[in-house]
């Protein structure tokens, strides 16, 4: 990958390790990673960011992204990605990118507008067709997202069994198929619980976790908050496995987003 490109957050993530040359060029892939928001700070622009990079001609051409919505249109993904530089349009054009409206799904279909559980069922077999659809070298190469897992138990109907059934046969695939999971999920609509098992579950798969938070001294014009990346499972050169936690600041733009180190901005 051109250095130009580089920022701390490819870093925490791992990005820039692999070659453009490489067969297996996509770091992230088999991993389930997870992003963690609240309301003061959204974590949207690490999914944009992510979805930017899987795409990049940097990577391997075979990348997929299979992304279910259950929070916005189609049309607002591609508007956003069309300032960072990517034409999602172009993409699922070309079938790079598939994107599945979870609430029009329901809508479609009268026996999943009444039962939460059918809806995941046939969103799930609907996936799995499109996996052994694709050519043989982009199976391994697909990353699943959802945007956000929140809003699962909704369409769910209120079962957090179901959605959580969901996230357990898409995590299998990262083992059938080699797909990655990345999902966005906002932390805060949990802290009237005491354990929330949802959350706890997610956090259970994740092999990546980034958290998107406020600055802990408040509000400041030229910073937005805080990312916190862990980083587990990392090996070494010498075959050791650790867990590897970094932490910076960054600042939403229009077309981009700044990163920084705390105190390194004048």
């Amino acid at each position: 990958m051109d250095s130009r490109n580089l920022n701390l957050l490819d870093e925490a993530l791992g990005l820039n390790n692999q070659a453009k040359e490489a067969s297996n060029s996509w770091p992230l892939r088999g991993k389930v990673i997870l992003i963690e928001d609240c309301v003061e700070t959204s974590g949207s622009f690490v999914l944009h960011h992510l979805i930017k990079r899987i795409l990049s001609p940097n990577y391997n051409s075979s990348n997929v992204i299979i992304f279910i919505g259950l929070s916005n249109p189609f049309s607002h993904y591609d508007r956003v990605l069309r300032k960072l530089g990517c034409n999602l349009a172009a993409q699922k054009d070309g079938g790079k990118f598939f994107f599945f409206d979870m609430f029009k799904l329901q809508s479609s279909d009268g026996n999943e507008g009444k039962n939460g559980e059918t809806g995941f069922i046939s969103l799930f077999g609907k996936i799995q067709k499109l996996l052994c659809a694709l050519p043989e070298n982009y199976k391994n190469q697909v990353t699943i997202m959802i945007d956000d897992v929140s809003l699962m138990e909704v369409a769910a109907y209120g079962s957090s069994d179901h959605a959580i059934d969901f996230l357990h046969y898409c995590h299998t695939l990262t083992s059938d198929f080699g797909c990655s999971l990345v999902t966005l999920n906002h932390k805060d609509i949990y802290s009237a619980m005491e354990s929330p098992s949802f959350l706890l579950q997610m956090e259970y798969f994740a092999d990546v976790l980034v958290k998107a938070e406020p600055l802990a001294t408040g509000l400041a014009a030229d910073v937005h908050g805080q990312l916190t990346v862990l980083n587990m499972g990392i090996y070494s050169s010498k075959g050791n496995s650790k867990n590897k936690t970094s932490n910076f600041q960054f600042m939403v733009k229009e077309n981009s987003v700044e990163y920084f180190y705390p105190g390194s901005r004048t």
